[in-house]
This record gives structure tokens, sequence and C-alpha cells, in this order.
């Protein structure tokens, strides 16, 4: 079998990667990553020397890369993960999430048709690995409600509406012409190889660094969490068993404020709350996030593995134990970034 997996030296796609490899060892992982900011080769040193692994830097944007590339490896199926991703991001620059999240899922896909009409085609599966964003946000106060595959799609931001603007994409080629898709809506990701502008990643180096915690709003948000290792398996009985033409959510059964993950973090570090400082909220700042992941446990027998009590430990171990891999990025060019999302009053 060959996968091409795009997105792969990013957060979610290296795990993935290393999953794959690792429980599907005759497999053929092709990696497709343009590294940008969030991509990180350092992430995928583990595997670079596996022979069954190869790494290829190029934008999914570039029609005429991705063509030679799916001509040259013939994958079986492809996964996307590559994509803008951070909501601030996209606040101050819409428009490359536009054509990396939209446009570059369109060149993909156009692949795909171009391998499935070939004779004798052994094309199997695209797979859209998108987010719980797109379908908006729900109030705090009706803990009963929960995202389902059915839930209209509500976007809040130019970084969820780039997303679901992909996933409609995705299920129109599937309608109009026949290729064989899937799409998968996760809940926030945490764990190893997490970029340091996000949520957890970014208390725990604070907290380390004695430096002050930035806390949106009130710091009441509600986000749903989910082990990333979970995630992976989750998208593997998907790309094997699961429905072509279908989406299924995946989500952590962790419904935590956003405030409370921050002082958690702050005691597991031994660090005091006094280092918490709140910020500006974001503009159209969704409220709570909640997946039911029925549908996919039903079907395909997967369920979170990983209680966050165990999750958040293993992760903040692994940030103590891996400074070598996330002081280069701070002191970089995220450190610019950081300074003008965070200094707001």
């Amino acid at each position: 079998m060959v996968i091409v997996v795009t997105g792969g030296a990013g957060f979610i796609g290296s795990n993935f990667v290393f999953h794959m490899l690792k429980e599907h060892p005759d497999y053929r992982i092709i990696c497709l990553d343009k590294l940008t900011y969030a991509g990180n080769m350092s992430t995928l040193a583990p595997v670079m020397d596996n022979p069954n692994f190869r790494f290829v830097k190029e934008d999914i944007c570039d029609r005429d890369a991705v063509f030679k590339l799916f001509e040259e490896e013939q994958p079986e199926i492809v996964v996307n993960f590559a994509a803008e991703s951070h909501v601030d991001r996209s606040i101050e620059d819409p428009g490359i999430f536009l054509t990396t999240n939209i446009l570059g899922t369109q060149v993909l896909m156009d692949a795909c048709r171009m391998l499935m009409n070939k004779e004798n085609s052994t094309f199997k599966r695209y797979h859209q690995v998108s987010t719980d964003e797109v379908y908006g946000d729900l109030p705090l106060d009706r803990p009963d409600l929960l995202f389902t595959e059915t839930t209209p799609i509500h976007t809040s931001s130019p970084y969820s509406s780039s997303k679901a603007g992909a996933d409609l994409l995705v299920m129109a080629y599937n309608r109009t012409y026949g290729l064989p898709v899937t799409i998968s809506r996760c809940s926030n990701n945490y764990g190893p190889y997490h970029f340091p502008e996000k949520l957890i990643p970014l208390m725990i180096i604070n907290a380390l660094h004695d430096e002050m915690l930035p806390v949106y709003g009130d710091g009441l948000n509600v986000r749903d969490w989910l082990y990333v290792e979970d995630h992976c398996k989750a998208i593997d009985k998907i790309i094997h068993n699961g429905r072509v033409g279908e989406v299924y959510n995946v989500g952590g059964h962790n419904e935590m404020a956003n405030i409370d993950i921050v002082k958690l973090i702050l005691a597991e570090l031994g660090k005091p709350e006094s280092l918490i400082k709140y910020v500006e909220d974001r503009h159209g700042h969704d409220r709570r996030y909640a997946i039911d992941p029925t549908k996919i446990s039903q079907e395909l027998g997967w369920s979170p593995e990983t209680k966050f009590a165990d999750g958040i430990k293993k992760t903040i171990h692994w940030y103590l134990e891996n400074q070598a891999w996330w002081q280069p990025i701070i002191d970089g060019e995220y450190q610019d970034y950081y300074e003008k999302m965070y200094s707001k009053k």
C-alpha cells in the first residue's frame, strides 16, 4: 500500500506518519510538505532512515509538482493534513488560508481523479482531515448539545470557513466525479510536536520560563480535547474501513474550559497562578465545542483511549524532555509573532 500524507511535517500529520509506519510496516508512506513555519524537518528525524518513508518538499497548490509526484508514486490513498490552521493568523491574513485550504485541496483531488481514471487503477481513497470548528459553537449553558455529522455548518473565522469550503468541495467531487472520499472532523488535539503557538504547548513553555500565560477574554471558552495518537488511530480506521462519501466526527469526550487547562498545567509544573494574564478576546471567539463520536464508535469500533489526566501529563513530560525540538522554534520567527499577538492589554 502506498499512502501520500500531506502536511506530514506538522503536528498531527507527523504523528500520523509515525503511527502508520509502526502499525503498517509494509506500507510505503510519502510525506508531502511545503515546510511553512509550522512544518519542521526535525520532527521527522525518527523516520528519515526508514526505507518505506519518503519526504518531498512541495506545495499542495503546485499543480505540476503534485501531479508529477502522484504519477511517480501511484498512491492508493491520500490523506490531507496540509492546512493553514491557526485562527489568529487567519484573522490577520485570510487569503493564504483560502488558497492553501481550498485551492490546495482541489489540486490534490484533481490529481486523485487522474489516478482514478487510469486503466487498471488501484486508487482507493482521498481523505480530508477537517475540524469541529466548521460547526461554529455551542452555548455554554447547554451541555446536552453536541456536534453530530448532521449539524449545519456555521463558521466563525476565516480559518473555519476555509476548512468548511474544502469539506464542501470534497463532497462535491464525490457526487460529481465519483471520487472515493471520506472526511473526519476532530476536536482539539494535544500531544508531542504541537507547534508552540497553540494553547497547551504555549502555556507549558511560558510556564517553564516563568513568563506570563496569555488567556483570551474570561478564559471560559470550552474545548473538547483529543490526544493526537487517538486521532491517528481513528483516521487509520476511516481510510481502511470507513464508508465512502461519509463524514466521521472524532472527539475526545473531554470538555474543559481554557482557564482550567491553564491552571492544571501550572499546578503540574508547580508554578503560581499569578503568571496568568487575561488579554483582549479573539474576534468571533467560539464559546464551546463538543463532538459526538457515536457514528465512528458504532461503525468502526473507535473510541478515545487516552484519559486527559494521563494525556496532559505525558504531553508536559514530552515538552520537558524535548526542549531541543521547541527552543529553536521560539527563538526564531515565531517570537515576533508571539509578541505581536499577546502584547494586547
